[in-house]
């Protein structure tokens, strides 16, 4: 079973390949994903990487969280599932 974990306090410049090969030193890593703004294409700082097992996940955390990484102290944990969006509705009647 695949285990997603949250990576926080990412320095700007690292790319998905890069926190991919960071963390198969933890495992065999089957995505890393670095979330980037749609507006500037810059990264936001934190992305997600998914191991394959339980196992490889707690290691990942263990090895990572706190470490430092140009720079920056990383932040590693299980990934909290996405909370549903509400409904917004339409724009009418909105005021800006």
């Amino acid at each position: 079973m695949n285990k997603k974990l949250y990576v926080g306090s990412l320095d700007y410049s690292m790319t998905a390949s890069k926190l991919e090969e960071m963390f198969t030193d933890a495992g065999h890593v089957e995505s890393a994903d670095v979330i980037m703004d749609r507006d500037s294409g810059r990264s936001k700082g934190f992305g997600f990487v998914e191991m394959s097992t339980e196992e490889e996940a707690k290691a990942a955390i263990e090895m990572f969280n706190g470490k430092e990484v140009d720079g920056r102290a990383l932040i590693v944990n299980e990934a909290r599932p996405r909370a549903p969006r509400e409904d917004r509705g339409s724009f009418r009647g909105r005021r800006y």
